[in-house]
């Protein structure tokens, strides 16, 4: 028999050497880790309280969203009509609640029927369908509130119950009405194409805003409507949705570069003004958000202010830009 090895005592003194080494650069690297966690925190919380957002919240969300897009444009663009007829109506609801919280009479059960009929017809092959709903579904509502206030008769003045009527028209067409416009706009040939353009178009146009006013913003653009809001901005938003809509009109919808410039254009004041304008309404009703749907994002209608009203200068530039006469 071979007598065994013994063990030599340098093996046992590397041996611990190289545990030790391990060790070392173990906590080194938790260390870095940790301290990396604590600056992202801390960037993370200067923007929270900049901007009351949650950024990484907001991100996660985001690309969320933006995948589930993606997917039904990509591939099978009908299973769009369902998304947005479900963020038509929960939009609906939002603005509904927000008015009602602000005071003013809205029938929510009726607003959400209304919408549910109107959205799905902008999918539908008849051009004038959805304007003809779009009539009966703003009389519906509108009779509904003035038959419920005579049911109640609690002594509102006339000026009240009047503009009770109007902002419930208003609610049709400014939510249920402009949905059914990306769906015209889905319907048509390559029409995928364009709606998944105009809102990256407006998505960029947003992030571009957010990071550049972030970085740089220093002049608020309008401090009585939306105070966070600056003019570097939106240069920063001019810049990022020329680019975006001149390479997507190139490359993904093929029209000429000034047709893409001018999408841009389009896209960036409609995305602007929707902004602005829903800013305008939450400070009248004193809200900071439509609701808390989506953490970091405030409500579904806070992310869909700018895409909503970009609805109507994509479908008429499409009608536009895609004529025959336009066509080389």
């Amino acid at each position: 028999m071979r007598p065994s090895a013994e063990k030599s005592p340098f093996d046992t003194a590397d041996h611990s050497a190289i545990r030790e080494q391990w060790r070392a650069a173990r906590d080194e690297l938790g260390s870095h880790v940790s301290n990396a966690r604590d600056q992202f925190d801390q960037a993370n919380e200067r923007i929270k309280e900049r901007t009351g957002r949650d950024l990484i919240v907001a991100i996660l969300i985001g690309v969320a969203f933006g995948a589930v897009l993606l997917a039904s444009l990509l591939f099978v663009k009908w299973l769009f009509v369902p998304i947005a007829l479900a963020a038509g109506l929960l939009g609906t609801y939002e603005v509904s609640r927000a008015l009602k919280g602000g005071g003013r009479r809205i029938d929510v059960v009726p607003q959400l029927i209304a919408a549910a009929v109107l959205i799905p017809t902008g999918y539908l092959d008849s051009p004038w369908l959805s304007w003809v709903m779009l009539f009966v579904s703003v009389t519906f509502v509108c009779v509904w509130r003035m038959v419920a206030q005579m049911v109640v008769a609690d002594g509102r003045t006339y000026g009240d119950v009047l503009a009770d009527v109007l902002v419930s028209g208003f609610v049709q067409v400014y939510v249920p009405l402009l949905t059914a416009f990306a769906l015209m706009l889905l319907r048509q040939e390559h029409g995928e194409w364009w709606v998944l353009s105009f809102i990256v178009i407006a998505v960029v146009a947003d992030t571009a805003a957010y990071a550049s006013g972030l970085a740089f913003g220093k002049h608020p653009m309008a401090p009585r409507i939306s105070p966070k809001k600056t003019w570097e901005g939106f240069a920063g938003a001019v810049v990022g949705s020329l680019l975006a809509g001149a390479l997507l009109g190139v490359f993904l919808l093929g029209i000429p570069l000034w047709g893409g410039l001018v999408l841009g254009a389009a896209i960036l004041a409609s995305a602007t003004l929707g902004d602005l304008g829903e800013s305008m309404l939450k400070r009248d009703l004193g809200i900071k958000d439509m609701s808390s749907w989506l953490p970091g994002h405030g409500g579904l209608l806070d992310r869909l202010d700018s895409i909503l009203p970009s609805t109507v200068p994509a479908f008429a530039l499409y009608v536009l830009l895609t004529s025959p006469w336009m066509v080389p």
